[in-house]
């Protein structure tokens, strides 16, 4: 059993979810024809000027190793643009908004037409404000919903696309009244509200919310508590926000135990239950479901890294990759207004370090997921990752 933890960090600077990473350009570049929206004029004829924004500087190794791995990542994107030429120009943010907003503001003045990163939530906020006024958009890195719109768009994989995913996926197979079971904390709360919303689209039913302080005791409390949620809504389905670092582990070895078969109730997370890989050994995860990024592009951006620098990526690394080829699909095209919210917004998406994205005018993204299980402490795919939007899933 893995030891619980009775608090996670919540801070909008560290909301950011791993997303595992590969891709190349623009599902349809030519798609968006004559954009309008917001984003400076460029010459697609000329290297495209690009800030990466990286939390180099803040005095904590592992900021280091990470602004590394996204500037790796980046670079590698850049070896693949069909011709497309970046001017690749990395500030260091020390993972600090104040430092944030003036590096994005020296940025623009140094000539960039779009800032890629930063990595934290309220430095990716902060520079989108210091640069709005230039009309320059800011593809942060950080996945916190709370700070995309306007000139911000999102690249860390949402809550959101993982709810619509699974529940999607749970009523096309007759598990269509689920009781979703979340902690009291920002992200439980967060991704509560991203399951309701999911089941609301999909034309399920929410039979019910169970919900706990992040403690071991409180989530034990909790167990008869949720047993009784499903017994009395009729319920065949059980989705829970719980990660393997908190309540996952307590949660999935107790409620079989009080009776809740998975076998007749299904199982579903929120995150990833394959992270860490011992998570897969518990019984109360076998026959879950879970979503994870297209394998097969995930594995072929880790090989193209582990080949390029001789170590594999950080789990976070993939969102830069995905910014350059993005900015690279849309340049292709040799659209003065390449880099607007209208063009960065085009349907059709981009295929990325994890397989297919897009952005959405909201500012979030949407991103092809594949549903996996756990069979005999192994991950199984049950529902493939669509390779385009219009696919399983969207």
């Amino acid at each position: 059993m893995f030891a619980f933890l009775k608090s996670l960090r919540k801070t909008a600077r560290l909301a950011l979810v791993p997303v595992a990473a590969l891709a190349l350009a623009a599902c349809d570049p030519s798609g968006f024809g004559g954009v309008s929206g917001t984003g400076p004029s460029i010459n697609t004829s000329e290297p495209v000027p690009v800030a990466l924004l990286v939390p180099r500087g803040s005095g904590q190794s592992s900021d280091e190793l990470l602004a590394q791995n996204l500037e790796n990542a980046a670079r590698l994107a850049m070896r693949d643009l069909n011709g497309v030429q970046i001017d690749l120009r990395v500030y260091a943010t020390g993972g600090n908004a104040q430092t944030a907003a003036s590096q994005a503001a020296l940025a623009v003045n140094d000539g960039a037409k779009i800032i890629l990163g930063p990595l934290y939530a309220e430095a990716a906020n902060a520079a989108g404000v210091a640069v709005a006024p230039s009309n320059v958009n800011v593809l942060a890195f950080s996945n916190n919903t709370s700070i995309a719109g306007g000139n911000v768009f999102i690249l860390g994989a949402t809550f959101e696309s993982t709810a619509n995913r699974l529940v999607s996926h749970a009523v096309a197979q007759g598990r269509n009244r689920i009781v979703v079971v979340h902690a009291q904390d920002v992200a439980g709360q967060l991704g509560k509200a991203a399951i309701e919303r999911a089941i609301g689209r999909s034309g399920g039913t929410l039979a019910g919310t169970v919900d706990y302080p992040l403690s071991q005791q409180d989530v034990v409390a909790a167990v008869p508590r949720i047993k009784s949620t499903l017994d009395q809504t009729g319920a065949n389905a059980i989705f829970m926000t719980a990660s393997t670092a908190a309540a996952l582990p307590l949660l999935t070895q107790l409620l079989p135990e009080a009776g809740v078969d998975p076998a007749i109730t299904q199982y579903i997370g929120l995150t990833r239950w394959d992270i860490p890989p011992q998570t897969l050994s518990l019984p109360g995860v076998q026959g879950g479901w879970f979503a994870l990024p297209d394998p097969a592009s995930t594995g072929a951006f880790q090989s193209q890294y582990v080949a390029a620098y001789g170590t594999s990526p950080h789990p976070l690394a993939g969102v830069a990759f995905d910014g350059i080829a993005a900015i690279g699909a849309l340049v292709s095209s040799g659209n003065s207004n390449a880099l607007s919210g209208a063009a960065l917004t085009q349907g059709a998406g981009f295929q990325g370090a994890s397989g297919v994205f897009r952005l959405l005018p909201n500012g979030t993204n949407e991103r092809g997921l594949a549903v996996a299980t756990v069979r005999s402490n192994q991950v199984a795919i049950i529902s493939p990752a669509p390779r385009s939007f219009g696919g399983p899933g969207f």
